[in-house]
């Protein structure tokens, strides 16, 4: 109990491991973690057998990284892409650290000690940790979960629970992100624990307290004028039963555009807008094409144009291995561009890591290349090089057009992007589809098959329809690659059209 303190209270001032990987915005980042944990647990070891006086308390840290499980899962991948897990790995790999650093701090046996120091480079940092929370409450905002439907994970995945002190980070965390209606949900979580008799550094008292302050918050914001005239009494930590049930009661429903409320009703599973007469129009036939080596089974949803077409069995097993693979090494976080600088910064709007892999690479590159021009139509002599993107814990991509770039230096030379191709390289077991707001459309990512829409209209403006997002990976790891084809060359590719309305 008393490593467990020390944990809990350096968790938030420890500076030293300056990590310069970010982990959780990448699910396949994310699983070098399971090695990682081990190498750092051999080299903990070896400092222990150094450093005898110190012996006692550093096993108990070494026990603290060895307890979760004895041999590495079965499929790490799918063990990591479970959120709580991920939480629950970045979370003690983080702490464990930060309590032996202050205990070896200028301690004796400097060898082992630069080997430590060694493997604690390769740790995830206290922004990891938080990210990974974070994923956690986007999944619970967009999917509508409790943190007790969010243990459905456990079923899911290697039994993974989370202990009152989790649970309370995760409360903790919501809170100092202004998300105080989660805060609320996760503390009362914590409560339910503690209730039940769970062991745990933080008390019960702790736990009423910050409930009552948490509610309050959350009073002052969305409480009516009629329920403000109770606020006073939210402050009285003997109230936190009554301050729950009327919780319960609050309208959770986020005052959101109505695209994003079409985003979100998309991402859960609702078919909105899908007419009679558009149902008609979703029909399926082969196509092959000249010069592509596949039979692609393709659908079409066409409700005026844009069309969205569905190309199955677009690429192989194989290159698909071979695409992930010459991308593994070039992950780097996924940016946006900030609409006031002009310069490309992280946002919890797009969570993700992406790599550009050029068709002189390999041989497969240069062969899906040809398949999109090939499917398209279109002449890619102007095109962008081929995005390689994986999606991280809870990763997503808000509701955005992908012809609306900021600053977009290339616009000049090559055009805007008339045409997008996305190609699915892995299965998702739950959530992470490609919804489409404007048409009412949800694409579950399918591995091996490949999108195409147009963002352009035929007269060269924006089309409004092509609004999309990628909805956040509930369990799974997200695979997809993006070709973005640019305007310029596709004059004679393309009809165009001089009509206003296209």
């Amino acid at each position: 109990m008393e490593t467990k303190w020390m944990i809990l209270l350096l968790s938030t001032c420890w500076s030293f491991c300056v990590a310069v990987n970010e982990f959780y915005s990448s699910t396949d980042h994310m699983t070098q973690l399971i090695d990682i944990k081990r190498e750092f647990a051999k080299s903990l070891g070896e400092y222990i057998e150094a450093v005898e006086s110190q012996a006692d308390l550093l096993r108990r840290a070494l026990s603290a990284l060895e307890d979760d499980f004895e041999d590495p899962p079965r499929d790490p991948e799918k063990f990591i892409s479970n959120p709580l897990a991920a939480f629950q790995l970045v979370r003690k790999l983080n702490q464990v650290w930060a309590a032996v650093w202050e205990l070896i701090e200028g301690r004796r046996s400097e060898d082992t000690l630069a080997s430590l120091k060694s493997a604690a480079q390769t740790l995830p940092r206290a922004e990891d940790v938080d990210g990974v929370v974070m994923a956690l409450v986007r999944l619970q905002e967009i999917y509508r979960l409790d943190p007790r439907n969010i243990s459905l994970f456990s079923e899911t995945n290697h039994n993974v629970t989370l202990d009152p002190d989790e649970t309370f980070h995760i409360a903790m965390i919501s809170s100092l992100n202004q998300r105080f209606q989660y805060a609320v949900l996760w503390m009362e979580e914590t409560l339910r624990k503690l209730n039940e008799g769970e062991e745990a550094v933080v008390t019960k008292e702790e736990v009423i307290y910050q409930l009552a302050s948490f509610s309050h918050q959350l009073a002052v914001i969305q409480l009516s004028s009629k329920q403000k005239a109770t606020e006073r009494n939210l402050l009285h930590p003997e109230l936190h039963t009554s301050i729950i049930e009327s919780i319960k009661t609050w309208d959770w429903t986020p005052k959101y555009s109505s695209t994003d409320r079409t985003y979100e009703a998309l991402c859960t599973g609702k078919r909105l807008m899908m007419t009679p007469q558009r149902e008609r129009k979703l029909v399926c036939r082969y196509r092959t094409g000249r010069g592509n080596p596949l039979m692609m089974f393709k659908e079409e949803v066409e409700w005026d144009e844009p069309t969205i077409l569905r190309y199955h069995d677009f690429v192989s097993e194989g290159e698909i291995d071979t695409i992930k693979t010459l991308a593994r090494p070039k992950l780097s976080r996924a940016k946006v561009i900030d609409p006031v600088s002009g310069k490309k910064v992280s946002a919890a709007s797009r969570v993700s890591k992406s790599a550009w892999l050029s068709e002189h690479e390999d041989p497969v590159i240069s062969l899906v290349n040809r398949r999109i021009a090939g499917v398209t139509g279109l002449q890619l002599q102007t095109a962008e090089e081929l995005q390689i993107a994986n999606y991280g814990i809870g990763g997503q991509y808000e509701p955005h057009y992908d012809s609306k770039l900021t600053n977009d230096s290339d616009f000049q030379l090559r055009g805007g992007r008339i045409a997008t191709v996305l190609i699915y390289m892995s299965d998702v077991d739950i959530g992470g589809a490609t919804v489409f707001p404007d048409a009412g459309a949800a694409l579950q990512p399918k591995r091996g098959t490949a999108v195409l829409w147009f963002n352009l209209l035929r007269n060269g403006n924006e089309d409004a329809r092509s609004l999309h997002a990628a909805c956040p990976v509930f369990v799974g790891s997200k695979w997809v690659a993006n070709k973005w084809i640019r305007a310029y060359g596709q004059e004679f590719r393309r009809k165009c059209s001089t009509v206003k309305s296209d």
